[in-house]
């Protein structure tokens, strides 16, 4: 059994949205089709910050792993930040979130970003146990204020 972890090209979009509407059901959010649509052009945006990574397992679509670098005023190199990280129910707890985790350190890394870093929903304690193994939480409580859609 093999598995692959690469960037997305063009040819995935069918693919990553049906993941990605499985991962906003997870998390009980709608989102317009239009949001969709931009997120998927940033992710094939060679200029955006914005990048996907995907875990194919044995030819299939298994999870992908949502990213951004920025600037920081904590570090003199940039920061990577891991905005989604979903798997296919059958997939989990086979190494898959751990190997796409992985995979981003092996990018900062190489890219010289300083820092990796991400969120859960408090509740979310599969995915924090994962977590829980690279790092403890650092005690961050998170504020989001919506200014527009």
């Amino acid at each position: 059994m093999s598995l692959t972890i690469r960037d997305a090209t063009q040819e995935d979009e069918a693919g990553w949205r049906d993941l990605w509407s499985q991962y906003l059901a997870f998390y009980k959010v709608d989102l317009a089709d239009d949001v969709t649509a931009a997120t998927w052009a940033r992710l094939m945006n060679p200029a955006s910050p914005m990048s996907v990574r995907l875990a194919i397992k044995d030819g299939e679509m298994a999870g992908f792993a949502i990213h951004l670098s920025h600037p920081s005023t904590w570090v003199k190199n940039e920061d990577c930040y891991l905005e989604d990280l979903f798997l296919v129910e059958r997939f989990r707890g086979h190494g898959i979130g751990r190997a796409l985790i992985d995979d981003l350190i092996e990018l900062c890394r190489k890219n010289g970003w300083a820092r990796l870093y991400w969120h859960t929903d408090e509740g979310n304690t599969t995915a924090r146990k994962l977590y829980d193994t690279y790092v403890k939480t650092d005690g961050h409580v998170r504020y989001r204020m919506r200014i527009s859609s």
